[in-house]
C-alpha cells in the first residue's frame, strides 16, 4: 500500500463530493418494488447497539424511529422481513475483537422494543459481524428464491451492515442471479468514538457498497 502525493488533499475532495452526492439523493417509495419479490432485513437494532452495554450508542438511537416506519409499512404491504440481532456466547471468539456484548439471553441481545412490539419479522440470532454467515438466514434465501431485491437497515454501517451487502452482493453474482439491494441513508449509521470517527466510517462504508453496486436512497415512503 503506498499513498500518492498530498494524500490528504485527494481525500478530502473526495469526501467532499460524496457528502454533497448523499445530499442529493431521493426517497424511494415502497411501492415502487415488488412486494412479492422483496425482503427487507434489519441489521442489529438491539439494545445492546443503542440502549444499554460496552457497545451502545446514542447515535445509532436515532435510526430507530425511520426503521419503526420501515418494518409498519413492510407489514402492511406483506413484505417478508428478517431482523438479525447479535447474539453471542460468554465465550465468544468475537470479543477478542471486541468488548463483551449482546450475550445470549440478555436484555442486550435483543430488538430494540419500537420494533420487538410491532413483531412480524423472521428474527435470525447471529454470532458475527456478518449476518450472512447465519444459515437460518441462508435458508431463508435458498428456499425464497424469486426474491431480487433486498432493502438493507441497521447498524453499524461500516461493519455488520457493509459486510452483509457484500457477502449477499456476491452471493448472487457468483451465482450470475442480478439482485438490487437498496440501502436507505437515514436508516443506517454506526457509532461515534476515539479513533472512529462515525462520519469518517459512514463515508467510507458509503464509497464501498456504492462501487460494489449497491443503491443508496435518502430514505423509504410509501
Amino acid at each position: 500500500m503506498k499513498f500518492t502525493e498530498k494524500p490528504m488533499e485527494r481525500i478530502a475532495a473526495e469526501a467532499e463530493g460524496m457528502m454533497k452526492e448523499i445530499e442529493t439523493l431521493e426517497p424511494m417509495s415502497l411501492s415502487a418494488v415488488d412486494s412479492g419479490r422483496t425482503m427487507a432485513v434489519f441489521v442489529d437494532i438491539i439494545n445492546g447497539f443503542i440502549n444499554e452495554g460496552a457497545m451502545a450508542s446514542e447515535r445509532v438511537g436515532d435510526i430507530i424511529s425511520p426503521n419503526a416506519k420501515l418494518l409498519k409499512m413492510c407489514n402492511d404491504k406483506g413484505i417478508l422481513t428478517a431482523a438479525f440481532a447479535d447474539c453471542h456466547e460468554e465465550d465468544a471468539a468475537e470479543f477478542a475483537s471486541f468488548p463483551p456484548h449482546c450475550v445470549k439471553d440478555t436484555r442486550e441481545s435483543e430488538i430494540v422494543d419500537e420494533l420487538k412490539e410491532m413483531g412480524g419479522y423472521i428474527l435470525i440470532p447471529k454470532n458475527s459481524t456478518n449476518g450472512f454467515n447465519e444459515q437460518k438466514f441462508r435458508d431463508l434465501i435458498e428456499c425464497r428464491s424469486e426474491i431480487d431485491t433486498f432493502i438493507v437497515t441497521g447498524d453499524c454501517t461500516d461493519i455488520c451492515v457493509l459486510q452483509f451487502c457484500l457477502a449477499l452482493k456476491t452471493y448472487f453474482t457468483a451465482q450470475d442471479k442480478l439482485v438490487k439491494i437498496i440501502v436507505p441513508i437515514s436508516c443506517v449509521e454506526t457509532y461515534d468514538a476515539p479513533f472512529h470517527s462515525s462520519d469518517f466510517a459512514n463515508l467510507a462504508a458509503y464509497k464501498l457498497l456504492k462501487d460494489s453496486g449497491i443503491t443508496f436512497v435518502s430514505g423509504i415512503m410509501e
